[in-house]
């Protein structure tokens, strides 16, 4: 308690930021408050930082983001002769503000900065960073996230979020800096820009990327041939501006936004967590879309690396989950070069280890090499970055992750949903030309490859005792591994341990993957559940794989097993 009230009493003395100061009178009313701003800092890992906006070491502002920064100019600087980073930002509150700071203190430290002029998404960062010759890439985006929040993404050289071993190495620069003494207020952004250390991003680079996206398309006389009328919501982020621009130039003309969330707006207020993956959000977008009896909603989240579809079924909408449109567009692709006679000799396609094993039947199939990865879009981009090494990029099909998104690019080492939507439309432009919806390809899918049905739940566990009790909770699954369930144990896996176990043949093998805190259980009756903490917030995320003969029998299996897990893993 001593600890974190000296330092809530050493920022009210030293704090001069106005919105700050009246932050920390709020929390001085109530010593939980204190303890939350205060208790620790904000981890920095594989996705850089992300936390509540506010005053303390246990949020998001002007001080912890300039120690942050200082933190990666050392790394930096002491492993890069020329440094040269590209900076964006997204539609959040204080984005901008935090873009302008973190551009002002690389350049005092002698980087060489490239600032987009405008908020633009995610993708784009890593696309600049490969294309202007950079060593690294910030992004200030909080992407999904409810408005309370903000973070501070970083990439490295190759355009893919950086990994473990560099986090690592950044996270030990920072913990050596006072973080009070990290903000200089006296740096002025627009000496920088005088001088040439900060330079705004060219033009030339957004219309680059759209040539690129625009080069993506599988069967562009698809819409030439038929009409597909789209309602698209950008969740009031940054998708707005290009995901209307390419679905344009590729001759999408029959494109409505949804008015309330087409311009930026960082109180999220039509869509409190702007998240894709959730019906509440996509809300407003369901409304107009049946208003305007479209054929397909597109929905992009703030920073418009994540994009969810719903498509029109029997005169409603039918939501489509992340695994479902990541496999309907792999075998889309695959067909699409097949057709075309581009198909690569030696095809790769990338997943995560909690996506659906329909990718494995689809592979299988087609003869294509599937890489199974951990979660993070990082873990992709890297599998691109390895054929890259030999030459053999062209073999790189797609890649996606459950929480829908998708890549198809090889520009780009992130999730991209500019293309990703400019595919979605196109592939639902291809099968109506055919005479199918969506909604029948989803069908055709389950009825061929076998009714493997994936959900996910969230549980969270905020506040100073919410890390410690995820904590209890994994170790009690790493300890347990379901032994009382009532169904046969078929296979365990401990990724932060690296190995698994096939307890049919009683075969102990490694795991030739990064460590990561996730742990996978497959049952008898392809039943399959994984457990693993959130990366960038304070829950635990818990992945079902559950079959049946049918939907309706699938569901039914996953309400029975989900309410039985829940009370086991959780006592709820």
């Amino acid at each position: 308690m001593i600890e974190y009230m000296n330092l809530f009493n050493e920022w009210k003395n030293a704090v001069v930021d106005e919105e700050l100061k009246f932050d920390l009178d709020f929390a001085e009313k109530s010593q939980d408050e204190i303890l939350d701003r205060f208790y620790r800092e904000l981890d920095f890992g594989t996705a850089g930082l992300r936390g509540i906006l506010g005053a303390g070491t246990n949020r998001m502002n002007l001080y912890t983001i300039s120690k942050a920064t200082r933190g990666l100019g050392e790394y930096l600087k002491e492993n890069f002769e020329d440094v040269k980073v590209v900076i964006g930002y997204d539609s959040r509150k204080n984005s901008q503000l935090f873009a302008k700071l973190s551009s002002v203190v690389l350049a005092s430290m002698g980087a060489k900065v490239y600032l987009f002029d405008r908020l633009l998404p995610t993708p784009l960062v890593s696309f600049a960073i490969r294309e202007l010759s950079c060593t690294a890439g910030v992004m200030i985006t909080a992407s999904h996230n409810p408005a309370k929040y903000n973070g501070y993404k970083v990439f490295g050289d190759d355009g893919c979020q950086i990994g473990p071993e560099v986090a690592d190495v950044v996270l030990a620069k920072i913990g050596g800096i006072d973080t009070l003494k990290s903000y200089d207020e006296t740096l002025n952004f627009d000496d920088f820009l005088a001088e040439g250390k900060i330079e705004y991003i060219d033009e030339s680079i957004l219309k680059k990327f759209y040539s690129l996206t625009l080069n993506e398309r599988v069967f562009p006389e698809a819409i030439e041939k038929t009409s597909l009328s789209i309602t698209y919501t950008p969740l009031n982020g940054t998708g707005n501006e290009p995901v209307r621009a390419v679905l344009e130039m590729a001759g999408y003309t029959d494109v409505k936004v949804v008015k309330e969330q087409e311009m930026p707006d960082d109180t999220f207020k039509t869509c409190p967590y702007p998240n894709p993956e959730f019906k509440e959000a996509l809300a407003l977008g369901l409304r107009d879309a049946k208003i305007n009896g479209s054929d397909l909603l597109i929905a992009t989240d703030p920073d418009c690396d994540r994009v969810g579809i719903a498509v029109l079924e029997n005169g409603e909408y039918l939501l489509l989950s992340g695994n479902e449109v990541g496999v309907m567009l792999l075998e889309y692709i695959i067909k699409g070069k097949k057709e075309k006679g581009v198909f690569p000799s030696q095809p790769v396609a990338v997943k995560t280890i909690v996506s659906t094993p329909l990718t494995d039947k689809i592979c299988a199939k087609y003869g294509v090499e599937l890489k199974d990865v951990l979660t993070g879009f990082k873990f992709i981009g890297n599998e691109i970055s390895k054929l890259e090494k030999f030459g053999k990029e062209e073999n790189y099909l797609f890649g996606y992750e459950e929480s829908y998104g998708y890549l198809k690019g090889k520009y780009v080492r992130d999730k991209d949903a500019v293309t990703a939507s400019l595919l979605i439309a196109e592939m639902a432009a291809y099968y109506k030309m055919k005479g199918l919806s969506l909604a029948d390809v989803r069908t055709s899918m389950y009825e061929e490859f076998g009714y493997l049905m994936n959900y996910t739940e969230n549980f969270s566990f905020p506040g100073a005792e919410g890390m410690d009790t995820m904590k209890e909770i994994m170790d009690k699954m790493r300890a347990d591994k379901f032994k009382d369930l009532g169904i046969r144990l078929i296979s365990f896996a401990d990724y932060e341990d690296k190995y698994q176990v096939d307890y049919i043949s009683m075969l102990k093998m490694p795991i030739d993957l990064p460590s990561s805190n996730v742990l996978s259980f497959t049952f008898d009756n392809d039943l399959k559940i994984i457990i693993r903490p959130s990366g960038t917030e304070p829950k635990i995320k818990l992945y079902y794989t559950v079959s049946g003969k049918s939907f309706d029998e699938s569901v039914k299996n996953y309400k029975e097993i989900s309410s039985v897990v829940s009370k086991y893993v959780f006592g709820k």
